[in-house]
């Protein structure tokens, strides 16, 4: 019997139960976070982003925030980029409300004036104070231009709500210009927008009433509202109060939570953050005002969304990433299956670092994010038998969109399980969300009907019947050739990850790529992982874990390494530097706090019982090493491939077996679900 349409769901009853705003209803709890794709830049690219929104609309999410939109030209984040100021801007928008609407969510437009993150020479700010990841300085604008950037303000939501928006969502979080009035960090005025934090926050409420004013009592308004800063002379939190407070009396609908700034040296949303790492700041807010709250930042499955609702900790929760990973995440939670769901693992690679290297956004999980009306996976009328030698990345990716498609796919491992490398990066401290793409991956196997041969070594002659074959066997590490390379102290990444080799106290690794960098966060951490433990994380990287301080940062306390550990290049500069752009720093700052010596200009004279003697410029010294990790970069399995070609056997490369220079999962899927799609 099938359960009313008013009836609670019975999986995740907070989750989707409808939201009554007073003048409109959202169908349920899931806002999709406002996130820049780089298809918001030029109007000829607005029917990518609706059918980006389109899928998301169509797989039930209850209101969508666009991402951010100029109000005028000094508020870009860089020239020419995003903005809605003039009428003829507003026809394009259609394509993106229409959208939203043919799928049944409702679609605010975000307002974010980029202040002095803006990348051109044009930014102004409350203060000529430069930020320190911008080599552009600010303007301070003066009391009549700020008069004016409250203007453009209502005049770009009205535009929006002409558009088709259902609202706007006003960004006055993650350090840009609003919230540079309300933070003392980058407010240095005394005039009647600075000096004291009733005047700091005048700014950010006269936005909200003009808005209110501009487009009515029935147009929400979402604002942004930064409830932790994680800087030096941040708000601290009667000041974050008085805010919300008076935003409220503003007029705005809904208060959505900001985490963090773009120049804070905490991390807020890598895969390392635990699980609703900050939600506990949207509840402490929640008793102070009455309107409806969103949580925000590294809720990514419907247990986790449905514990938070439950505990009344908020009133919805925000999900930008997730949604790139899995355009149908809401309404496989809707019906019970979130095995199904492919969990976003918070990697950054495909999403923000694009976006920060002026590419369009995507997802190394699901490289159709933003690519919806290029790489589709239609249906075959000509089924082929496919042979896909290799379980990793590539050939799960190649595997189940190509049986999606409607092939026989029978998919060859040696390995006893599925995953490859990922079951490699599923031990490093951190990255404890592989396990869920593995677990995606088994789930798609099943669903799409792939006959899947474990444990079996596929041959050139098994294969020579099959209509294509697809060779996604991955590397082999590469060895090294140095004075004693061969020393019983020389081991493997891939012996170490696995467990084969028990590492001693003191150990060196050679290579500081990014396995690099993930074996020593393997070797500097023993038992569970702090991404496990909200409170220990906390405590590593300094937040206030009762969120009174300005800021709300505290003394780091990152606890002892497990081991001493030497991280080792060849080439000369700091390790670490072509590590992703958002993601980066955070695995350097990470090693540092760990005491990890890493050096680079590295040369390598040998391995005897005293350890690994090395040159640095004119200096000779031996690391007394009890081992030494190699970590020097991988070669293409390629065997299988030759025995078919001397069978006269065509095959395709894909993933490790096509380039290993460096493993890259991001390009390996996109790799296996391209070829896939062209089968």
């Amino acid at each position: 019997m099938s359960l009313p349409a008013d009836a609670p769901n019975p999986h995740y009853p907070h989750l989707f139960a409808p939201l009554d705003l007073g003048f409109t209803t959202l169908r349920n709890r899931v806002l999709m976070g406002s996130m820049h794709t780089g298809l918001e830049d030029r109007a000829r690219d607005f029917p990518r982003l609706a059918a980006y929104f389109a899928e998301r609309a169509a797989g039930g999410v209850g209101m969508i925030v666009t991402g951010g939109f100029a109000p005028n030209v000094v508020g870009w984040l860089k020239p020419f980029g995003s903005k809605l100021s003039w009428p003829w801007e507003v026809r394009p928008h259609k394509f993106l409300t229409k959208a939203a609407h043919d799928g049944g969510a409702k679609i605010c437009l975000q307002l974010l004036h980029a202040g002095r993150y803006g990348y051109h020479p044009l930014q102004v700010a409350p203060s000529k104070i430069k930020a320190p990841i911008n080599p552009f300085t600010p303007r301070a604008i003066s009391a009549r231009g700020i008069e004016r950037q409250v203007d453009a303000y209502a005049h770009s939501a009205r535009l929006a709500r002409e558009a088709g928006y259902d609202g706007v969502e006003i960004m006055g979080s993650e350090g840009y210009f609003i919230n540079e009035f309300t933070a003392p960090r980058t407010n240095r005025r005394n005039d009647a927008w600075g000096g004291t934090p009733e005047k700091r926050m005048r700014f950010a409420v006269e936005i909200v009433r003009r808005v209110r004013e501009a487009c009515g009592p029935d147009f929400i308004i979402v604002y942004r509202l930064s409830l932790l800063d994680l800087v030096e002379d941040g708000n601290q939190w009667d000041e974050i109060v008085a805010q919300a407070q008076a935003i409220e009396k503003a007029g705005a609908t809904i208060i959505n939570t900001g985490i963090g700034w773009h120049e804070a040296r905490i991390p807020t949303i890598v895969t390392s953050v635990p699980r609703a790492a900050f939600v506990d700041v949207t509840a402490k807010l929640k008793p102070c005002v009455s309107l409806p709250l969103v949580t925000s930042n590294r809720i990514n499955m419907p247990d986790v969304a449905e514990g938070v609702l439950a505990a009344g900790k908020a009133d919805l929760v925000s999900m930008a990433r997730p949604l790139l990973a899995d355009p149908q995440w809401v309404e496989k939670a809707r019906a019970g299956q979130p095995q199904r769901i492919n969990t976003c693992i918070a990697c950054n690679q495909a999403c923000l670092d694009h976006v920060f290297e002026n590419k369009v956004a995507s997802c190394l999980l699901n490289p159709r994010a933003c690519h919806e009306t290029e790489l589709v996976y239609r249906k075959t009328y000509s089924p082929k038998r496919i042979a896909i030698v290799g379980a990793g990345p590539a050939g799960l990716a190649c595997a189940t969109v190509a049986a999606e498609r409607g092939h026989r796919v029978t998919l060859f491992d040696a390995a006893g399980e599925i995953g490859g490398q990922f079951n490699y990066a599923k031990r490093i401290p951190g990255k404890e969300e592989f396990h869920e793409a593995i677990r995606y991956f088994a789930n798609r196997l099943e669903q799409t009907g792939v006959d899947l041969k474990l444990g079996t070594t596929a041959t050139a002659e098994m294969l020579r019947d099959f209509d294509e074959v697809v060779v996604a066997t991955g590397i082999v590490p590469r060895k090294v050739s140095f004075p004693g390379s061969d020393h019983a102290k020389v081991v493997g990444y891939l012996d170490v990850l696995s467990g084969k080799v028990a590492v001693g106290r003191r150990a060196v690794i050679i290579g500081a790529g990014g396995i690099g960098f993930d074996v020593a966060e393997f070797l500097t951490v023993e038992g569970e992982s702090p991404t496990l433990d909200k409170a220990r994380w906390m405590a590593e990287w300094g937040v206030d874990p009762g969120f009174e301080a300005r800021g709300s940062l505290a003394r780091p306390r990152p606890e002892p390494p497990a081991r001493e550990v030497w991280l080792l290049q060849r080439s000369p500069g700091a390790p670490g530097r072509k590590l992703g752009k958002t993601s980066g720093w955070v695995h350097r700052a990470t090693l540092k706090a760990k005491r990890v010596q890493m050096l680079g200009g590295v040369e390598y004279l040998g391995v005897d019982d005293a350890g690994l003697r090395i040159r640095v410029g004119d200096v000779e010294q031996v690391l007394p090493a009890d081992h030494v990790v190699v970590c020097a970069g991988q070669e293409p399995r390629r065997e299988l491939q030759a025995a078919l070609q001397a069978l006269g056997k065509a095959a395709h490369l894909i993933g490790g077996a096509d380039v290993a220079t460096e493993l890259d999962a991001k390009r390996a899927i996109d790799q296996g679900s391209r070829l896939a799609a062209a089968l």
